[in-house]
């Protein structure tokens, strides 16, 4: 079956039908339609009942989109930041967040899967473990135009299985820093000549994984650095003539807890822009150079800054960017980026049925969910060229109240679009039944804000 889809659409989907055959690139489209328009449950049959497909004699093509064939989603990945760099950020420093998450599968034949804490479940005193997927994934941090907010985009996903995994593979365990490493490589031989900044919190605040970004060219990372590291001075100039082995760090610099409590520190006051969800934020920051060193792991030269709030309502945290130049501030509000990567993880499982899926074949696990975290850049790049073509209609309730389209107002948009344009109707006045306006309004918004 082939799709006549509007230009609008094609416009954006179209760099994406190299990866596929003619035959396949026919499937995806109408399987990329049916996951837009779908709720609850993102299964292939849910997909192909939205496209009235139930009674589809050959369904088993759709699955073997999936689980058999050949196609790229690493060249997926590419096609898709190229295009939200052209859209979102076509000049200046490109930020990414990168993030792990779980996605909570259960079955026998799902192998990769492992027992981790639960992120969302969890707190400081209580410890929740769950049966899934451990998923890493990384995001373009950039402010969309009609919404004035940071957006974390997804476009490169991994599955990083667990130690015990690897184990039963008899393979060498590949860390998260090392899936991070990679990741972070690949998206530099993308776009080789843009200034690159990774944010992530604590668990990539990584010797090993620091030093590798540090020796890569305009590319660096801003992470959090815990208050008791080791900082030293930069290593002192070598006089001529001097003997054994060159010094790798210089005098030990007091821990940044004491730095933190000393009367003589030099506090500055700024206003962040954004400082998670609130505007116009002042805080007190502290700020120097060091190396850091752990005896037997690389040296890495940081800039580390500490913030506080003078209102006391959170606690001080420490920061390190690989880059000794950045201020402080620019290190503060890159780093609160990172929070979007959260909003991003629940807004997929809310609207796009991450979680539902139902393949247990390796190869279709590992394509679907990095394609349901893609979706959610991808609707947004349709609701940006849709925006031109149709007024927004922004759901309000009388307890939330909002002045900006949020992406259940852009999954609404491109839905609605899909709904008027894609599918024709019927010229036989029999087959017309009329319904009062607002019976309509009601239905439509039903079915565009489904979650």
């Amino acid at each position: 079956m082939s799709w006549n889809l509007p230009v609008e659409i094609i416009g954006v989907i179209l760099p994406f039908s190299e990866l596929f055959s003619k035959k396949v690139w026919n499937y995806v489209q109408l399987m990329l339609i049916g996951a837009i328009l779908t709720t609850g449950k993102r299964t292939v049959t849910s997909i192909l009942e939205v496209m009235g497909l139930a009674f589809e004699p050959k369904f088993q093509n759709y699955h073997r989109v999936l689980n058999r064939a050949v196609w790229s989603n690493l060249q997926a990945s590419k096609i898709l930041l190229t295009t939200l760099v052209m859209t979102f950020i076509p000049c200046g420093t490109i930020v990414c967040g990168l993030d792990d998450t779980i996605e909570r599968r259960k079955g026998k034949n799902i192998k990769a899967k492992g027992i981790y804490r639960d992120p969302v479940r969890s707190s400081h005193g209580h410890f929740v473990k769950v049966s899934g997927l451990r998923w890493l994934s990384m995001m373009l941090l950039v402010e969309i135009p009609w919404a004035k907010k940071i957006w974390g985009l997804p476009f490169l996903t991994a599955l990083a299985p667990s130690q015990r995994y690897y184990q039963q593979q008899q393979h060498r365990h590949k860390k998260l820093t090392d899936w991070a490493r990679q990741m972070i490589f690949q998206v530099r031989r993308w776009v080789p000549n843009r200034n690159l900044v990774i944010v992530g919190d604590s668990s990539f605040a990584c010797l090993e994984l620091l030093s590798s970004i540090s020796q890569v060219a305009s590319t660096f990372m801003i992470t959090r650095l815990r208050l008791d590291a080791a900082l030293y001075e930069p290593t002192p100039s070598r006089l001529p003539g001097t003997m054994g082995r060159p010094r790798l760090k210089g005098k030990r610099l007091p821990n940044l807890a004491q730095v933190l409590i000393d009367a003589d520190t030099d506090w500055s006051k700024i206003t962040l822009n954004y400082w998670y969800g609130e505007a116009n934020r002042p805080v007190e920051v502290t700020t120097g150079v060091a190396v850091w060193y752990h005896t037997g792991l690389p040296v890495v030269p940081i800039r580390w800054v500490i913030v506080r709030d003078p209102f006391n309502r959170f606690r001080p945290q420490a920061l390190l960017s690989t880059n000794q130049v950045h201020s402080a501030q620019q290190i503060l509000e890159w780093f609160t980026r990172r929070w979007q990567i959260e909003v991003t993880f629940e807004e997929v499982r809310k609207h796009l049925g991450l979680e539902t899926q139902r393949q247990w074949s390796d190869l279709a696990i590992a394509r679907t969910t990095p394609l349901i975290l893609g979706l959610f850049s991808l609707v947004t790049l349709l609701a940006h060229h849709l925006q031109d073509h149709f007024i927004w209609t922004i759901r309000q309730k009388s307890w939330y109240v909002k002045s900006l389209p949020t992406f259940s107002d852009a999954l609404a948009l491109v839905r609605r679009f899909f709904w008027a344009s894609t599918f024709s109707m019927s010229s036989k006045s029999t087959d017309m039944i009329k319904v009062p306006r607002p019976l309509f309004d009601r239905l439509r918004d039903i079915a565009i804000y489904a979650a």
